[in-house]
């Protein structure tokens, strides 16, 4: 088992009381909890499903240099990107 944490933004109600199932809302649309990696897995499917127009970021820890993994789904001016390995996060220019 190992600690998750779910971001959302502009999601809807549907997927925040899926998400209150298995994590504890700490905040709004921050959700936390030690759950299996299939758990975890399960939880991203419903993410991809009922997300729409949202975005999520997910975060859960592992064995990695960094000691951390993360997935986004959506659109966002973070965007993931990998370097020798090593997951960090770019920004898109800001468009306004």
């Amino acid at each position: 088992m190992a600690m998750i944490t779910v971001v959302t933004e502009a999601v809807p109600p549907r997927l925040r009381g899926r998400l209150a199932v298995w994590l504890l809302e700490v905040r709004a649309g921050v959700y936390v909890g030690d759950v299996t990696r299939r758990v975890r897995e399960m939880i991203w499917e419903q993410v991809e499903v009922l997300a729409e127009e949202g975005n999520v970021v997910m975060a859960w820890a592992t064995n990695t240099e960094s000691g951390f993994d993360f997935i986004t789904y959506g659109t966002n001016r973070r965007m993931p990107v990998d370097l020798d390995g090593l997951r960090l996060v770019t920004f898109t220019p800001d468009n306004e």
